[in-house]
């Protein structure tokens, strides 16, 4: 077995800063996790040199010591899965528009929650106390003690109101300006796997973006971690409102797929073991970050190779398997109960799970 050191596990120089060594780990962790088709032993290696090169006590330690040889398992060579078509790409659904209710929410212009000033009430409110105040002076109309008093506590009270809804309409230009630094006009942020078994990432993020952002107030993400992780555990989300939907794509075999009452995955009745999810924990994760957040899961699934793949009606079920054309109506239906609005502290933190962040227009 060939033998390397920490540097080399992560593929840095000894001179690399802890940005470089965490940039490193995280893109080779997307790719050695067993999860991601390597090896038990090879991602505790990586995982191990990353916890002593990001430690600067620890590395200075190891520094010290020299390079401490360790043995690197020989990463066996990845095998075509059974049931590939080689040169099969599955199509995306091409729907009339017209045949998604919630298409017609393209129409509407977006909302931020801090972009509105303190609205109309106020201002009809001041508008009426200044022509109170105004009109004894053009009417000529003289003043008696008691009428004086109430004339000059109407004054106050009206410059009052006028004072305060400046300062709120200050408040919304100035948080308008902040958000459109902050996040211009990105609808997209990260971006799918590139590599060959990551197919269904691109297929989903192509479907999302012709699709979904036709909801003004749709935002997507690629490639988010859970709190505290530093993987993409999650292939894509979509916030709209106060709901956000966290999806998996997969590539499988043709059948009939289903959730069961028990919550095991069916394919043509029989339980599914041809490939897993992680959803249900990415779901009590995102609880516990956002817990004012309506959440769902969906599986995006498409064929592996020619042949039939359908899925049983979701059901409201927080996790459950969908062709592209069901969570197009399914989901796209769910997200669009509040198609326009855009909350800037909800957006920022998921946002800042993206691994690898950035964003861009769709």
């Amino acid at each position: 077995m060939p033998e390397v050191d920490y540097y080399e596990v992560l593929g840095v120089r000894r001179n690399a800063t802890a940005a470089d060594v965490k940039t490193a780990y995280r893109r080779l962790a997307k790719t050695m996790h067993p999860d991601g088709g390597g090896t038990v032993g090879t991602f505790r290696l990586l995982r191990e040199a990353y916890d002593v090169l990001s430690d600067p006590a620890a590395r200075a330690r190891y520094d010290a010591g020299g390079a401490t040889v360790v043995p690197v398992p020989v990463r066996p060579r990845p095998r075509r899965r059974f049931g590939d078509e080689p040169g099969f790409v599955p199509g995306l659904p091409d729907l009339d528009a017209e045949e998604l209710t919630w298409w017609h929410f393209a129409g509407e212009d977006t909302r931020t929650r801090y972009d509105r000033g303190p609205g109309h009430t106020p201002v009809v409110a001041a508008v009426a106390g200044m022509v109170l105040v105004l009109l004894p002076l053009v009417t000529g109309v003289g003043f008696s003690p008691p009428v004086l008093i109430v004339w000059l506590l109407l004054t106050a009270g009206t410059a009052l109101l006028v004072q305060r809804l400046a300062r709120g309409y200050l408040r919304a230009a100035r948080a308008r300006e902040a958000y459109a630094r902050e996040f211009g006009g990105h609808t997209v942020f990260g971006a799918p796997g590139t590599e060959r078994d990551e197919l269904a990432e691109r297929l989903t993020a192509e479907l999302l973006e012709e699709y979904l952002t036709r909801l003004p107030g749709a935002r997507i993400f690629h490639g988010l971690a859970w709190p505290g992780s530093v993987f993409a555990d999650v292939d894509h989300a979509v916030l709209c409102g106060k709901r956000l939907v966290l999806i998996e794509s997969k590539l499988w075999l043709p059948g009939h797929y289903e959730t069961a009452e028990d919550g095991r995955l069916l394919r043509n009745g029989r339980p599914f073991r041809g490939g897993g999810s992680r959803l249900e924990e990415s779901l009590a994760a995102y609880h516990d970050l956002l817990p004012e957040v309506a959440l769902r899961g969906a599986m995006i699934v498409y064929p592996s190779r020619s042949g039939d793949l359908t899925t049983a009606d979701p059901d409201d079920l927080p996790v459950a398997p969908m062709t592209p054309e069901e969570f197009l109506h399914e989901i796209g239906g769910w997200l669009a109960a509040d198609p326009s609005t855009v909350d800037h502290e909800l957006l920022r933190t998921v946002r800042d799970q993206v691994v690898g962040g950035g964003g861009r227009a769709a």
